[in-house]
């Protein structure tokens, strides 16, 4: 893990499969975790694409070993730190990727930044705004996580996050959450409530797209990944069997396949 001093924060991130000098820059992938959960989620992809790419996975504000900012972080803020990350390593150009939470982010980060971003991947993740009734959830959320802290949600949501038959994904993804600082993760759910609506963004991507889904994902069902993909102009589905929320952890070896053959389709980038 290295750190970085950015936007009045410490940033916290693994930089996996920078080659030596003599080797020449590899092209680039970065990965954005999910709520609430950090940048260990992404373990599987940095040791399948280290051999080929630069693989950069952030901790977000707020989640992991980065610092916590109380209130609200909205999702223009996430992308913000990333692009100044992504600075600060001298990275120009990127195949970028986030599920959940992390694929608004991704989207929100092509809104700003488009001539950055060479390829985009939207794991079990969706782009409208959010609605009155879920903007009002996600604040009874927050309020709730400051008030007890996270285990009772935890357990509450584990078996939507991971399918139950998924056990050691489960028991991983629950430590995860346990885990998660409930000032950060209160302030990105406040964020995400007033998050924009991305549908017309997505319909001018002019970069390849792979958008993945689990099959059992209740939370961003098969339906929005199928509207996704008709929306975006240049992308491949993939629908991971018998997983849930977090397939790139519950079928990682199905997760990487689609990853990989997306990669191909991304024109290489260069640090």
């Amino acid at each position: 893990m290295a750190t970085a001093q950015l936007n009045g924060v410490t940033i916290a991130y693994d930089d996996t499969g920078e080659p030596e000098p003599q080797a020449g820059p590899r092209p680039t992938l970065v990965l954005l975790h999910g709520h609430p959960f950090d940048r260990s989620m992404w373990t599987p992809q940095r040791e399948a694409f280290a051999a080929t790419h630069r693989v950069i996975t952030p901790d977000l504000r707020g989640y992991g070993a980065s610092t916590v900012v109380p209130g609200t972080t909205d999702i223009a803020a996430f992308a913000e730190d990333l692009a100044a990350l992504l600075d600060h390593l001298e990275v120009r150009e990127f195949a970028l990727g986030g599920l959940s939470m992390g694929g608004q982010i991704a989207m929100e980060c092509y809104r700003l930044f488009p001539e950055r971003v060479t390829g985009l991947l939207l794991a079990d993740t969706f782009p409208a705004a959010e609605t009155p009734e879920g903007k009002a959830a996600r604040n009874s959320l927050a309020d709730r996580l400051l008030a007890e802290g996270m285990k009772g949600y935890a357990d509450e949501v584990r078996d939507k996050m991971v399918a139950p038959y998924n056990e050691e994904a489960s028991a991983y993804v629950h430590r995860m959450m346990l885990a998660a600082p409930p000032e950060g993760a209160a302030a990105a759910l406040r964020g995400r409530a007033e998050r924009p609506d991305y549908r017309a963004l997505l319909t001018r991507a002019a970069v390849p797209a792979l958008v993945v889904v689990g099959r059992d994902d209740t939370y961003t069902p098969v339906a929005d990944a199928e509207a996704m993909h008709a929306a975006l102009p240049d992308s491949v589905l993939s629908v991971v069997e018998s997983a849930a929320h977090l397939p790139n952890l519950e079928r990682p070896a199905e997760f990487n396949a689609a990853v990989r053959a997306w990669l191909t389709r991304v024109t290489a980038p260069h640090a």
